[in-house]
């Protein structure tokens, strides 16, 4: 597959400026035990395809598919493919907002972004002997042109990931809770 040639980023000041940035730093600071939940609805559309609405927004799904091989019809990208998107997406945003902070422009940026999974049990329908279920190794690679040394854009990027929501999702152990939803009443 061809990969596309680094677009040219606008430069940070004209996207977002740092008196914005420091606007929802402070509001962080002010509160730093906060929470705030986010959700996502998933609905099947047939064969092996979902969308996923998310907060309020109008209807601008991100749909999901498996590939040909897996059953799929190939039309958009799969769950773990989406995963990947989410962290690049995310470290992405970080670099961005942490280059700002520190007055580092940024002209270009990509995240190359893999991962290595064994499909071999399929979702729990094919071979189960033991083995590591979903990403065995994720593997990110920044290029980015920028007005900073290797070793500032070195530690740019690792301070970026120390403080990624998604970064730290997948790096450290999550309570996950997942069961059948209540019973809805039948009213008659």
């Amino acid at each position: 597959m061809a990969k596309p040639p680094l677009t040219p980023v606008i430069p940070l000041p004209s996207l977002v400026g740092k008196r914005e940035l420091d606007l929802v730093v402070a509001k962080a600071k002010a509160d730093p035990t906060a929470v705030r939940t986010l959700r996502c609805r998933t609905v099947a559309q047939g064969r092996l395809s979902q969308l996923n609405y998310i907060r309020d927004l109008p209807p601008q799904p991100v749909m999901e598919d498996e590939p040909e091989g897996l059953l799929g019809e190939s039309t958009a990208p799969n769950a773990s493919e989406a995963l990947l998107a989410a962290l690049g997406s995310c470290l992405s945003i970080g670099i961005h907002a942490n280059a700002l902070a520190q007055g580092i422009p940024i002209r270009s940026l990509e995240l190359s972004v893999e991962a290595d999974i064994n499909m071999t049990s399929v979702w729990g329908s094919g071979d189960l002997t033991p083995k590591t279920i979903g990403f065995e190794t994720i593997r990110v690679a920044v290029t980015m042109d920028a007005d900073a040394s290797r070793k500032a854009l070195a530690a740019l990027i690792k301070h970026t990931v120390m403080w990624s929501p998604v970064a730290n999702t997948l790096h450290n152990p999550v309570h996950l809770d997942v069961a059948l939803a209540p019973a809805i009443a039948n009213v008659a």
